[in-house]
């Protein structure tokens, strides 16, 4: 699905996709579920492999947000084609097995 292709399916401009994807614009729980919706994927899909709140070390979370690097790290990350993100997705998750 391309980025013009989901903004006409939840009823907004491809631009604002745009600013979601490279954490420009935070996006709204509602928003979440109108772009979930569309993608024909429950919610929960964007959390895959999050760690559940209750079963999360209380500070990890807030760490993470909290730190320069990793938040621009993932800003970077969005700015990568999709196909290419993919594929770095994929080799971040073959080297983490091996560690």
């Amino acid at each position: 699905m391309t980025q013009q292709q989901l903004a006409e399916s939840v009823g907004i401009k491809f631009q604002q996709i745009q600013k979601y994807e490279t954490g420009a614009n935070r996006v709204s729980a509602s928003r979440l579920w109108d772009i979930a919706g569309a993608m024909d994927v429950d919610v929960s899909f964007f959390f895959d492999g999050l760690e559940r709140a209750d079963a999360a070390a209380p500070s990890a979370a807030g760490d993470l947000l909290g730190d320069k690097e990793a938040l621009d790290l993932v800003r970077s990350y969005y700015s990568i084609p999709e196909n290419q993100r993919r594929r770095l997705f994929e080799l971040a998750r073959v080297l983490s097995d091996v560690a």
